[in-house]
């Protein structure tokens, strides 16, 4: 596993409502998870997480950005393709990113279909 890097956000109390994991693999920003505390979901916080991820790979010179998630629950994929995800067809995944799928399976995600999500960073991404 690469190092990896982490972010939180935080409410209006100053606790902790979400968080984003994020490894560098190359030219890519792989976002090992993305989690906001259901209280506080759908208010754009994992977005601006991802986004941050975004402005933070463009200092660092990434190329993408990507991610696994489960194919086919509603609130997961879909997600992520408003957010301008791709779905990455198996013959382009990269090996380290199998690496990542697997080591997932391992750990029990299995169970349901996975896939892994590209997209390229944004040009001008958010502050």
């Amino acid at each position: 596993m690469a190092g990896g890097t982490a972010w939180v956000a935080a409410g209006p109390e100053g606790d902790a409502v979400g968080y984003i994991l994020v490894e560098v693999h190359g030219g890519w920003a792989h976002i090992e998870q993305v989690t906001v505390h259901p209280d506080h979901g759908r208010r754009g916080i994992g977005a601006a997480l991802i986004g941050h991820v975004d402005h933070w790979a463009a200092e660092q010179g990434l190329e993408r950005l990507s991610l696994t998630t489960f194919r086919d629950v509603p609130w997961n994929a879909p997600y992520y393709e408003r957010l301008d995800f791709r779905h990455l067809p198996a013959t382009e995944v990269p090996s380290w990113l199998q690496d990542v799928m697997e080591r997932e399976e391992r750990h029990g995600l299995a169970d349901w279909p996975r896939a892994a999500m590209t997209r390229t960073r944004a040009a001008h991404p958010p502050a």
